[in-house]
């Protein structure tokens, strides 16, 4: 039996935290004995832990300039210090920090390194790292890197400049059975009007997730007589912001912030469409889990969009990623009403190329072959 380790910053409430709970739940205990370590003991997606994962932590609470802090030392004496013990396969599943900290492994261990975001700059490669130079010696230690689109791939070779003969493309784990149980919950907070297009995205309110931008296309489309309402599900930094936005502009009965919610299923299966008004994304959860639900998407042409919706707006709407392109999409659906019909035929196909046996079944094969 393979000992492995998964390392993760924490497992707050974003996509990879999710989808890494996701993947260790589901991966074939008569093979693995899985050990989840976390630099801090913190965030919502620890409950959904299965009770046969050995769950380890280094600080009990977040606390500025950690990163910082760990840039002091060689990542060989952090892996001894923090992480101490000796397993088969060490996995970094998030950029920066833990992979620096993986890579410092002084064991006899498989290395791998999963990559989430479009690392489309120096800036972004170094992250976690004393500087770019650094950052490129630690992941050519890594037996495989793994990342979650094949346009994450090709950013992450053209900025690393390093060989892409170990570096492959593993679509994320959805719980999608249980996805689809949740679904079908009765929603009891919110009376969605059936005169209306009910919009919905669900993600950190957070300057990458366009939904600024996205207030702004909505009091566009409003003035122009293209009824809709938009419901966001998530928290995050920029909530006053675009709170502040939407009671400068009475929007307040069209444009709505729900919070963070346990179970967003049941709210995107009643919706009409999800939007990713995105910025950048990895591999969006939030779009797989709403082609789960049988909910068509606009979104925008970011990493894993047209993977999602194909290169030819085969399954979901791809457009420009900017204000513009928002509108425009948008404002097609919404004056034709028998895209979405289109759209939601079409989603439940699209989710099957995304379903949990088959992405559990890709990263078995990966660890197997390491």
């Amino acid at each position: 039996m393979k000992e492995i380790l998964f390392f993760i910053p924490n497992l707050m409430h974003g996509g990879a935290e999710k989808v890494l709970v996701n993947l260790v739940n589901n991966l074939d205990k008569n093979k693995y004995n899985v050990t989840l370590q976390t630099i801090f003991d913190v965030g919502v997606n620890k409950q959904y832990l299965n009770k046969d994962i050995k769950y380890k932590y280094i600080f009990k609470k977040l606390f500025r300039g950690s990163t910082t802090l760990f840039k002091l030392f060689p990542p060989k004496f952090l892996y001894k210090f923090l992480i101490k013990d000796e397993y088969d396969i060490v996995v970094s599943y998030l950029e920066g920090p833990t992979a620096r900290i993986i890579s410092g492994c002084p064991y006899d261990s498989k290395k791998v390194s999963w990559i989430h975001i479009e690392i489309n700059d120096g800036e972004k490669f170094a992250l976690g790292f004393r500087n770019c130079e650094e950052a490129r010696k630690c992941y050519s230690k890594f037996d495989e890197i793994v990342c979650v689109s094949d346009t994450v791939k090709q950013i992450f070779l053209e900025t690393s400049g390093l060989n892409e003969s170990n570096i492959d493309v593993l679509y994320n784990t959805n719980e999608t059975d249980q996805i689809v149980e949740k679904s079908k919950e009765a929603v009891d907070d919110v009376v969605f009007d059936k005169n209306t297009v009910n919009i919905c995205s669900v993600g950190k309110i957070t300057g990458t997730k366009g939904y600024d931008r996205l207030a702004r296309v909505h009091k566009r489309l409003i003035d122009e007589g293209l009824n809709h309402h938009i419901y966001i599900l998530g928290i995050g930094e920029d909530k006053d912001k675009i709170n502040k936005y939407i009671k400068e502009n009475n929007l307040q009965e069209t444009y709505t912030l729900l919070g963070f919610r346990d179970n967003p299923y049941k709210y995107v299966s009643k919706c009409d469409l999800f939007v990713c008004s995105s910025l950048r994304e990895g591999f969006s959860t939030a779009v797989t889990e709403s082609l789960v639900v049988g909910t068509p998407v606009v979104s925008t042409l970011c990493s894993g969009a047209q993977e999602l919706l194909g290169y030819n707006n085969e399954y979901g709407l791809v457009v420009e990623n900017s204000e513009e392109g928002i509108y425009e999409g948008l404002k097609e659906v919404l004056k034709n009403k028998e895209l979405l019909t289109y759209y939601k035929n079409k989603t439940k196909e699209r989710s099957k190329l995304f379903s949990k046996e088959k992405t559990i079944m890709e990263v078995e094969k990966m660890l197997d072959c390491l």
